[in-house]
């Protein structure tokens, strides 16, 4: 399998690095490592996060940092896993937000509701 960043994802990961980044400069490191390391697995076993309901071929993966952590969204399609959005587990939600551009098969409705 393999695994590719959407551009939304690349986006999120460093707005995420951002945020933290004038605070803590280790913690920011940390943050974006942790995030690539808890992808890794998806190469051997793409199905170990959590379906989404409302959106066949769609996973969650809850990767735990600090006292909170991160929600990782991604596709399966073929023999790719695209990852689609990273979020702080705090964060409002994903409302809007349809980063499946050029997908096959994209659902109607936004990738995160």
């Amino acid at each position: 399998m393999q695994i590719e960043w959407l551009d939304s994802a690349i986006h999120d990961l460093q707005r995420l690095r951002d945020f933290i980044l004038p605070y803590n400069v280790d913690a920011a490191r940390r943050a974006v490592r942790t995030i690539q390391i808890a992808v890794s697995p998806l190469a051997l076993n793409p199905r170990i996060g959590k379906p989404v309901e409302e959106l066949p071929d769609y996973h969650d993966i809850f990767i735990p940092f600090g006292s909170s952590g991160y929600v990782l969204r991604y596709r399966i399609q073929g023999d790719t896993a695209y990852i689609v959005a990273v979020k702080h587990s705090r964060e409002a939600g994903f409302a809007g937000q349809k980063p499946t551009a050029g997908l096959i098969n994209e659902p109607g409705e936004a990738a995160y509701g």
